[in-house]
């Protein structure tokens, strides 16, 4: 197959539900291009019960406009050693609680043994007295309720001091390694690669290998899914539209949370990824050959001619196919073709098979990246794309905001690229559906600022994420024994200068256009005092609801109270499911967040500070009012 008969793109469906998801106006572009607290001189303070929480002072007058009047700006700081706001939602019971489970999380045996500690207490106390005292501790702390009717009561209670929910059903099934790395091998491996074994163009990254299979091992605070059948993705996609229900049900404003690995079988992510990678690299050659390589993602731009010529020279086809493709609005005004400009000569295709064709460089032709792919394989692709779509309109008739979790990097750019396919669509008259970032990879700011030129040109609104990243130990363990770069920055600084980075250039976006947003998902309070300040320095107010702060449940409420007080829009991420089936994720939570509560010093002393303070002032039977 040459260059000049077909070039890849997203499926062009029979069935209109995939075709808007797959298609926006027949272009297809690609991801993969993929402070201490100032202190105020005769700032005028603000009470809030006899506790000050926010200092606010004038800022120049800004002249909207020559018919309008003059409008204040004001600077906002928070106070985030103030423990009366911090805690003043939870009762004293709760407060030793946390002091409690986070104590216990600091002890090695506790932690490591955690998973046989709860067998056994199950089998000493028997299953009713076992779910009670979980209960009063680490399922009390980081577990919202069983179901829908039994968390309304915290969701309201933490609405009402200024705290939303991201709902978040986080049952996972118990499975030993063994059976994880079966049922992996099973979804990610095609039918061609079983007959055939290493005969396809694949990489050793976009393909599965069994040693980590269990993709569960070295993950921080995200839920994993197995694919079993495609039944059991139907069940998963039920499981979301419930939380999008309640999430509507439960606020004007309210967040829910999917998966992609849950609505399909991954061996689609897994390809797909790798086609939009190598399609990537071929335009990162073509700009080293025009001596521009080396440069973030959108200063690579090529000469036209230049690009035409060695087009020509590798064969991808006869020199008047290649005027065709760059005519209309294919072609820049400028003269140049930068990657977005790339991806949009793509055109559309009847069979989603078909858009897994990669170039090869060395022959000019384009090539299947596997040798064939059965009916029902296409199946499966055509399914998850039809979730997906149902989802976001789920999303949109409930006034829901979407948010697409970030995965390890195998599948991630086929991620981002479905995300990016929603937002298109979705996000023409609001923000609906959030792409998730994670600023532990090299790629982070090429990926935002890819992402968001695209928005910039069509006119949608972005939505955006920013995570450090889950999956570190994994990914930086499966690129060195499988032998590929480690997409991982080199430390825990570089990570944070490329959140703040990223996080800086989004709101400067906000700051232009007020067409992007932005979830700053951290419990770094360093962190959360930049996006203050930057917010600021820009006249960014927290009312326009542009920019947004996540922590999860249970943890590092001296940040999200305090915020939530002072009127910034704040959510916890609130996980909820029965006892016994959440027990691997609350198991999880322990082993991998403990160095986070060694770390939480902190935290526990604030705790401490509030019980003494409310132990001083009589108040031993402290009940939040609200």
């Amino acid at each position: 197959m040459s260059y000049n008969k077909a070039v890849p793109a997203l499926v062009k469906s029979t069935s209109d539900n995939i075709k808007r998801i797959c298609l926006s106006h027949g272009r297809f572009r690609s991801t993969v291009a993929s402070t201490q607290r100032d202190e105020v001189e005769g700032g005028k303070e603000k009470q809030v019960d006899e506790c000050t929480v926010v200092k606010a002072v004038q800022a120049d007058l800004l002249i909207q406009s020559k018919n309008t009047t003059e409008a204040q700006t004001q600077k906002i700081e928070i106070d985030f050693d103030n423990t009366h706001e911090a805690y003043k939602s939870k009762d004293n019971i709760e407060l030793l609680r946390s002091l409690l489970v986070f104590k216990l999380c600091t002890f090695d045996f506790l932690v490591d043994k955690n998973k046989e500690l709860m067998d056994l207490s199950k089998k000493v106390f028997g299953q009713r007295l076992f779910e009670r005292l979980m209960k009063m501790t680490f399922y009390g702390q980081f577990v919202a309720g069983e179901d829908h009717n039994s968390i309304k009561p915290l969701i309201h209670k933490n609405q009402a001091f200024g705290v939303g929910s991201v709902l978040d059903y986080s049952v996972e099934e118990d499975l030993t390694q063994e059976e994880a790395e079966k049922k992996e091998m099973d979804a990610c491996v095609s039918e061609a690669e079983k007959e055939s074994p290493g005969v396809d163009h694949r990489e050793k990254k976009y393909k599965a290998h069994r040693q980590f299979g269990d993709r569960r091992g070295g993950v921080v605070s995200a839920r994993t899914y197995f694919y079993a059948d495609e039944a059991k993705c139907d069940n998963q996609m039920e499981t979301f539209l419930n939380c999008i229900k309640a999430s509507g049900g439960a606020s004007v404003d309210g967040f829910s949370a999917i998966k992609m690995t849950a609505l399909g079988r991954p061996q689609f992510l897994l390809q797909f990824s790798e086609v939009l990678v190598k399609w990537r690299r071929f335009f990162n050659l073509l700009a080293a050959q025009q001596g521009k390589s080396g440069m973030d993602a959108l200063e690579q731009k090529l000469e036209l001619e230049q690009l035409k010529e060695s087009l020509t020279q590798l064969g991808v086809g006869n020199k008047d196919d290649i005027e065709n493709w760059f005519t209309g609005e294919k072609l820049g005004p400028s003269g140049t073709i930068d990657l977005l400009d790339w991806n949009s000569l793509i055109n559309d295709r009847t069979s989603i098979s078909n858009l897994l064709v990669i170039p090869n460089v060395e022959t000019g032709q384009l090539e299947p990246l596997l040798r064939k792919f059965t009916v029902e394989e296409e199946k499966q692709m055509k399914r998850m794309l039809q979730r997906v779509d149902v989802l976001a309109r789920h999303a949109v008739e409930n006034g829901v905001r979407l948010m697409v979790d970030a995965e390890q990097t195998y599948f991630q750019p086929a991620i981002s690229r479905l995300t990016l396919e929603m937002q298109r669509i979705f996000n023409r008259e609001k923000p609906i559906i959030f792409n998730t970032y994670q600023c532990y990879l090299k790629e982070a700011y090429d990926n935002v600022s890819v992402d968001m030129e695209l928005s910039r040109r069509e006119g949608w609104y972005f939505g955006a994420k920013l995570v450090r990243g889950a999956y570190m130990y994994q990914e930086r363990s499966r690129a060195e024994e499988i032998g590929y770069e480690d997409p991982i920055n080199p430390d825990y600084e570089a990570t944070n200068r490329m959140y703040h980075k990223c996080l800086e250039f989004v709101l400067e976006e906000i700051n232009h256009n007020r067409k992007a947003n932005v979830m700053v998902a951290s419990h770094n309070e360093d962190t959360v005092k930049f996006t203050l300040e930057k917010m600021n320095q820009m006249g960014l107010s927290p009312t326009e609801n542009k920019v947004y702060f996540g922590q999860l449940l249970g943890m590092c409420d001296q940040i999200s109270f305090p915020l939530g007080q002072a009127g910034f829009p704040v959510y916890k991420y609130v996980p909820y499911g029965p006892v016994n089936e959440v027990i691997p994720y609350l198991s999880r939570r322990a082993l991998e967040n403990r160095g986070f509560m060694k770390g939480s010093q902190r935290e526990r002393s604030l705790l401490w500070k509030e019980l003494k303070r409310r132990l001083l002032n009589g108040q031993i039977l402290y009940k939040p009012v609200y």
